[in-house]
Parts: C-alpha cells; sequence; structure tokens
C-alpha cells in the first residue's frame, strides 16, 4: 500500500505540470553555461569509463556502487521525518547519496530507470514542506543534493523538471540560507563560527548558488558573497597548518563540502575564491594520513570512530596539489563515493615510496604522531595530544594518548557516546564518563563532580623533536588544570622506535589526589606487586611498569565513573573495556613515569629508560 500511494503522488505531481514523465529529452541551451559543470563536466563519464575497464581497484569500487544503486531501484523515496536531535538531517543525507548513486549509473549506464527512480526521490523531497531550518544542516545537505541532481542531469530533465528543482532549490534552500545570514549569530550561530558547521552550511548553500548562476544570476551571486565572507571563519578552524581539533571526522566532513565548493566555483569559471593561496589548506591532507594508524583505523579523539567516512576530499585534494600520496587513504575505502572513481588520480603513492616523515606535529590542533614503520601492519603507532577544549565535538582529553602495535590497539580512544542522550552538546555534556578526562587516557588532578579539565581553555606542545633513537613531544597542560595545577606538564616519548616512556610532572597548589588513566580492551594481568601490568593480545603483549614514584602501583578498574562522578543515565556501559589506574593520595609535587613496550612472542624486556626532568628532553 505505501508503494502504491507514492506511486499515485508522483503521477499525479506529473500530470499537474510536467509534459511527459521523460520526453523531450536532449540538450537544453540556457545561453549562459553548459551542464553538467558542478564538479564534473560531461567528458568525465566516458574518461571513467575507460579506466574502469582498465583499472581492477577501480573496477571493484563501481561493482559496490552499483549494487548498491540497484537496491534503491526497488526502494521507497525519503519521506519527511524528523529525527530527535538531527532533525532532518539522515533524510536528507539519503537523498544526496541516491542523487550521486542515480546520476553515475545514468551517465555510465544509460537507460531511463535510473533517471526515473531519482526524479522520484527529487519529486517528493520538493514537495516537502520545508528542508528543516532550524537544524540547517539538513537545508545545507538537501540542497547539495539538488543543485547536482539539477545539473548532472540538466540534459535529460524536461523543461519543468528543471523549473521544479530550481523552484525548491530557492525557495528552501537559497532564501533560508539568506535568511540565516540576516538573522546572524545570534540566531544561526554556525555562520560565525571557526566549526564544521560554518563550513558545511556555507559550502552547500554554494553548491546551490553555483548550480543557478546562469537561471538566478542576481540571487546566486548574492548567496555567493554572503557564503564566502562567512567561510572565512570557518576556515580558522584549519590554522596554521591543516590539523583540525574538531577531530579526524568533522574535519572529514567539513572537507568534504569545502573540496566539493571549492572544485564547483573551479569547475564553472568562477575562479577559486582565494582557496588555493591558502598555505593551511595546501596541508590539510596530510591531518587525516597522519591520524591513519598501522591497523588502518584512525587517532579518533573528539567525537570520532576509528574510520574515516569521507575520504573525498583526500582524493580532490591528491588532485589539485599534485600529491598522489594524499590519495593513498583512498584504496581501502569503506563505502566508496562516485566521486572517488570520477577523481581518483591516475597514480597513487604509499607514504614510504613519498618519503614523508614517520613523525609530524600539527600546530593549532596541538597533535602530533610517531609510528616507526608507514606500510608494516605491525608497527608501533603513537598519537598524543594538547589542545583545545573550546569547541563543539571537542572532549576535555588534553594529554591523551593512544598506542597501536603487533597489529594491535593497546591504549585506546572510547570515541563519542550517543548524539541523543540529554545535553550530550550542551549545559550535561561534561557529565558524559566518555567526554571526561576520566574517560580518557590522561590525568585527573582532585577528582569530584565538577568538569575534570577546564572548559574553554587551550595547552600547547611546547617541545617536539624527531629522530630515529629518540622522539618526542611534551605539553604543557596546566590550563587544562588551573587553578588546582600550578604546574602541569607531560611528555611522551619514542626511544628506539620499540619503547614509549610516558611522564609526568605535576605541581598543585595543595595537596590532592592524583589519578592516572589507560584505558585499552586488552587482557591485563598485574606483576611485581603492581609494579608491572602485563597485556595480552593474540600473541603480542604489552609490557607497562612504573618507573616513579617508587610507592606508586597499577590497579585495575572498569571504564566507569568515578563514585564522586556524575553518573548520567543512558551513557554507554564501555564493555569490554577497563583501564590500568595509578592512584596516588595526596600529592602536592610528583613526578610520574610508565615505561610501555611491545612485545612479540619470544622477545626480551627491553631495560627501563632513565628518568629526566622534561625540561632536559
Amino acid at each position: 500500500m505505501p508503494r502504491l500511494i507514492y506511486f499515485l503522488s508522483f503521477t499525479l505531481s506529473l500530470l499537474l505540470g510536467l509534459d511527459t514523465a521523460f520526453g523531450s529529452l536532449g540538450p537544453e541551451s540556457d545561453g549562459k553555461g553548459s551542464h553538467p559543470a558542478l564538479l564534473v563536466q560531461e567528458k568525465d563519464f566516458p574518461r571513467l569509463r575507460n579506466r574502469l575497464e582498465k583499472d581492477p581497484h577501480l573496477g571493484a569500487l563501481y561493482e559496490r556502487l552499483r549494487q548498491e544503486a540497484r537496491e534503491i531501484l526497488g526502494s521507497l523515496p525519503c519521506r519527511y521525518e524528523l529525527k530527535g536531535s538531527e532533525g532532518l538531517l539522515s533524510v536528507s543525507r539519503t537523498v544526496l547519496r541516491r542523487v550521486y548513486l542515480l546520476a553515475l549509473m545514468h551517465w555510465l549506464e544509460g537507460g531511463s530507470r535510473w533517471r526515473a527512480r531519482l526524479w522520484e526521490e527529487l519529486a517528493q523531497a520538493a514537495s516537502f514542506p520545508d528542508w528543516h531550518p532550524d537544524h540547517f544542516l539538513d537545508v545545507a545537505e538537501m540542497t547539495h543534493a539538488f543543485a547536482v541532481a539539477y545539473d548532472w542531469l540538466y540534459p535529460v530533465w524536461t523543461s519543468k523538471q528543471r523549473q521544479i528543482l530550481r523552484q525548491a532549490l530557492v525557495e528552501k534552500g537559497l532564501k533560508p540560507g539568506l535568511a540565516a545570514f540576516q538573522e546572524g549569530p545570534q540566531f544561526q550561530w554556525w555562520t560565525s563560527s571557526a566549526s564544521n558547521w560554518n563550513v558545511v552550511c556555507n559550502s552547500g548553500l554554494g553548491l546551490g548558488a553555483l548550480a543557478l548562476r546562469d537561471k538566478e544570476p542576481a540571487l546566486a551571486k548574492e548567496v555567493l558573497s554572503l557564503v564566502q565572507r562567512s567561510l572565512a571563519e570557518g576556515l580558522a578552524a584549519y590554522g596554521p597548518d591543516g590539523g583540525y581539533p574538531e577531530g579526524p571526522l568533522y574535519w572529514s566532513y567539513a572537507t568534504y563540502y569545502l573540496t566539493l565548493f571549492w572544485a564547483a566555483l573551479e569547475s564553472t569559471g568562477e575562479g577559486d575564491g582565494g582557496l588555493g593561496s591558502r598555505s593551511e589548506l595546501a596541508a590539510t591532507g596530510f591531518f587525516p594520513l597522519y591520524l591513519l594508524t598501522p591497523s588502518g583505523k584512525l587517532y579518533n579523539f573528539a567525537d570520532a570512530p576509528e574510520f574515516l567516512p569521507w575520504r573525498v576530499p583526500l582524493v580532490w585534494l591528491a588532485r589539485k596539489f599534485q600529491r598522489p600520496v594524499l590519495a593513498w587513504p583512498g584504496l581501502k575505502s569503506r563505502e566508496p563515493h562516485p566521486l572517488e572513481l570520477l577523481w581518483q588520480p591516475e597514480k597513487v603513492l604509499s607514504p614510504e615510496n613519498a618519503d614523508l616523515p614517520r613523525d609530524r606535529l600539527f600546530r593549532g590542533v596541538e597533535v602530533v604522531t610517531f609510528r616507526s614503520a608507514w606500510q608494516d601492519p605491525k608497527a608501533i603507532f603513537l598519537g598524543f595530544k594538547a589542545g583545545t577544549t573550546r569547541l563543539p565535538h571537542v572532549h576535555l582529553d588534553l594529554g591523551s594518548f593512544v598506542l597501536e602495535a603487533l597489529g594491535y590497539r593497546w591504549a585506546l580512544d572510547l570515541g563519542p557516546d550517543s548524539y541523543e542522550l540529554p545535553g550530550y552538546f550542551g549545559k550535561s555534556r561534561w557529565d558524559y564518563y566518555r567526554v571526561r578526562a576520566e574517560g580518557h587516557n590522561t590525568l585527573v588532578l582532585g577528582p569530584g563532580p565538577q568538569p575534570d579539565q577546564a572548559v574553554g581553555v587551550k595547552a600547547p606542545i611546547i617541545k617536539f623533536h624527531s629522530s630515529e633513537d629518540r622522539a618526542l613531544a611534551v605539553a604543557d597542560l596546566t590550563a587544562a588544570y588551573a587553578p588546582r595545577g600550578r604546574r602541569v606538564w607531560r611528555g611522551v616519548a619514542f626511544l628506539q622506535r620499540r619503547q614509549v616512556l610516558v611522564q609526568d610532572e605535576i605541581s598543585l597548589d595543595q595537596p590532592r589526589e592524583v589519578l592516572w588513566f589507560m584505558h585499552t580492551s586488552a587482557r591485563a594481568e598485574l606483576r611485581n606487586q603492581g609494579k608491572t601490568a602485563m597485556l595480552h593480545q593474540g600473541e603480542a603483549r604489552l609490557q607497562m611498569d612504573l618507573l616513579a614514584p617508587p610507592e606508586a602501583k597499577f590497579s585495575l578498574q572498569p571504564a566507569r565513573p568515578l563514585p564522586l562522578s556524575p553518573h548520567p543515565l543512558g551513557q554507554s556501559a564501555n564493555s569490554g573495556v577497563k583501564k590500568l589506574v595509578i592512584a596516588l593520595p595526596l600529592q602536592k609535587e610528583v613526578v610520574l613515569a610508565v615505561a610501555l613496550t611491545p612485545l612479540g612472542p619470544g622477545d626480551p624486556p627491553l631495560p627501563p629508560p632513565e628518568i629526566v626532568p622534561l625540561k632536559a628532553w
């Protein structure tokens, strides 16, 4: 019955305004431009068809996309459904995904079924009462969808179909965008924010304006002017060298939209809006590349999962800046995007063949990564961060680290909790375990119900060094623990590319409890009266030696809130995860040092490293 209702609704929409559903097909000159011109040109599709015949990797990705598109043929169009805090966003994203897949299939496989099914989707979304401007990401993503659908299939839509698409773009996309800029940051905070919302919303509107640059020139010009002015605020997050403080997930999301808008500016002959001259954008593709670990996961700080969802920006940046190494992560794409096929460079280099350094510090975000090798799946990887607690998706994780070795993750980041938890992006955010310092591999100084690191502060990495025998970073975390902490430094050292030292120097305003945490899913046993912890995964081991202070020892605890911490209902139980804990009561001045040594089958333990003051590192 639902399918029949949708069919009747679709048929009625045709009878009310369309000449024929798919009659009168063929190019129509618009007098001012040609289509498709947004991101691609018509000649790109036969080029891709030829590449698919010769490139097994691209051919395999294409088969996955074709299977997904076939499944869409038998599905119902999306309905107007608002879901919790995300509003219409999942609907907008589903429509967008279907647009790209079905439009690609139309150009590569021909026939009428792909555009027929796509029109059914678009007619339904065009009839929505709005695209939910109260949660403006929803508008931005649907505007993106309609811009691509209008432009890519412009030659085969009827004149009235084009009219319906244009009207939806104007009334439900661009005009709400103008209203958002007129309301200003008091109501639409993203218009002046250095966040992923700014980049996504502006870029989505920009794509819509570029699609209508010929038919709605005055409106398009006005929107593009406002978009580019506002986008300058969002681009500040990438400074100074391409890192992104909201973590790899939101780097991926923001940069996906940014590169699409950038590419569309160029493909439609509008220049690049000054984006090409920004050194931080030229370098930003290296950020996820360095966060990629030997296991293929990510150093997933902030609200990030362990895998990178949007790899399109890496492919485009590789082409734009002629750096084929940036496309290397895309070779392992979990859910390919049609643009990955269309933009894939002819040549992709591995980091080793590109002779990339193994260690890198990203300023601004204050994240550093070290590794023993680029392409050995059993290599050692150490990620360490300071940074900020000021932006929407950040955690209280200053000083936290992750460690991989021998094919396993030993020190892990739990990632985000459910976005549907009450107040997760509001006043209750700092109550949730996974967001608090106690839920990360860092320090808690004087536990209690309050946020266990200061909110809205920055903590810098004050020393970074990279050499074969000793690579290191030192972070000044004092701001994260003020006013309790008078001086709080944490250093991490990668010794001989075989052993990791984590060393803390803590000076407090008065004696307080000092807690050191490391989360792991490994099997753990304590030895040497708690001075040593041995972790096991498969045949691999991680030996943890507590070097200072002499009275300290390890304990094992569940990954759950401390007794004095908030205990909000509904948060993750963190099943399968435990944490190594060092608890020091009533400390005012303390040096705390732990050596972590990965051991394969038969490997002997390494001697403990010498403890020297961090100033002497």
